[in-house]
């Protein structure tokens, strides 16, 4: 958290980063959490969005100051434990106050590919929307398409940053949050994805880890509806989030790590559902041409004579549920019989 910004605060709730900007306005709060989900099948078609199984628990760097890494205290900030070649989603939530944010994996940009910078901007934009945006399952590879974030042990090669950049320096996720100017505040709801399911409870691990890409994934980045100048850039609250392998989860912090995440085909056999959002006002971005370039986890691994992906088979989702823009928490959806 960047004190100088008077009353900004980040704080962890129930394993959720809450921004908070009160000097701003009283409304402009916004909630983050880390969802476990399938990892979907990394091969030559492209999938709905699976169900969030769950958030990710969420620690204070700081807690563990005498076992993790300097750096990681130096970048302050939470941490998270995950498998090698799990995957995630970062779900958003802001019900009523519009934010830009900008979301990097190892400091390269989500949505553009780019270098990390603070500040925001609009050619090609290099941020996100919230709530107009309610999920980023990945990288933005084309438009109207993501690649899966799937983790990989940092210095194997496989992550964004290590293939753009031929350093295996950060791991992590990025996020740094900008109210919009409280002039133009006008009111705004936002949609819901969840599942709550039950999970099954599976080389010496690397403890640091990275996001690289993975299967494609049905996903709009949204165009921003505002002008860059709308954005608050006096005002702005980052978070660093750590990637611990979850192998060494318990010895870190004594505490159980996650079960282990559920195969496509377990997920296919649970009856787990599928989801498509729809917002038919909205245009989306047109994807980055650097993203589109890098190497996914089986493409890597194929090149390396490794197998990273353990059951990577090909599935046909069933049970694909359509979520509309403006669907809320207590709304319930029709559906259709």
């Amino acid at each position: 958290m960047d004190q100088s910004k008077g009353l900004t605060m980040i704080e962890l709730k129930r394993d959720s980063l809450v921004f908070r900007f009160p000097e701003v306005h009283k409304d402009a709060e916004m909630r983050v959490d880390f969802q476990r989900t399938l990892r979907i099948p990394d091969d030559a078609k492209d999938y709905p969005l699976p169900a969030g199984l769950g958030r990710f628990p969420l620690r204070h760097v700081d807690d563990f100051s005498q076992r993790v890494p300097q750096k990681w205290i130096e970048h302050g900030g939470i941490m998270l434990p995950m498998y090698q070649s799990e995957a995630l989603w970062i779900n958003f939530t802001a019900n009523q106050y519009p934010f830009a944010v900008k979301v990097a994996a190892g400091k390269i940009n989500a949505v553009t590919g780019n270098s990390w910078t603070n500040d925001l901007h609009g050619r090609p934009q290099d941020y996100l929307v919230v709530p107009q945006q309610p999920w980023l399952d990945g990288y933005c590879v084309e438009k109207g398409f993501i690649r899966q974030f799937v983790a990989m042990p940092l210095g194997s090669g496989y992550s964004a940053e290590e293939q753009i950049t031929g350093e295996a320096e950060h791991g992590g996720l990025q996020i740094v949050v900008y109210p919009l100017k409280p002039e133009l505040y006008r009111p705004i709801m936002d949609g819901v994805r969840g599942f709550h399911a039950q999970l099954l409870c599976t080389a010496a691990p690397v403890f640091d880890m990275g996001l690289a890409p993975g299967g494609k994934m049905r996903q709009e980045i949204y165009d921003d509806t505002h002008e860059l100048r709308d954005w608050d850039q006096g005002h702005s609250s980052r978070c660093f989030v750590h990637i611990c392998n979850s192998l060494i989860w318990r010895a870190l912090t004594q505490e159980a790590p996650p079960t282990t995440p559920l195969t496509a085909r377990e997920y296919k056999n649970y009856g787990i559902p599928w989801f498509e959002y729809y917002d038919e006002d909205e245009k989306s971005v047109q994807g980055s041409k650097l993203l589109s370039k890098l190497k996914t986890v089986a493409q890597f691994g194929r090149e390396k004579g490794d197998v990273p992906l353990p059951e990577n088979e090909s599935i046909q989702p069933e049970k694909i549920v359509q979520l509309r823009k403006g669907l809320r928490k207590e709304q319930v959806r029709e559906g259709t019989f």
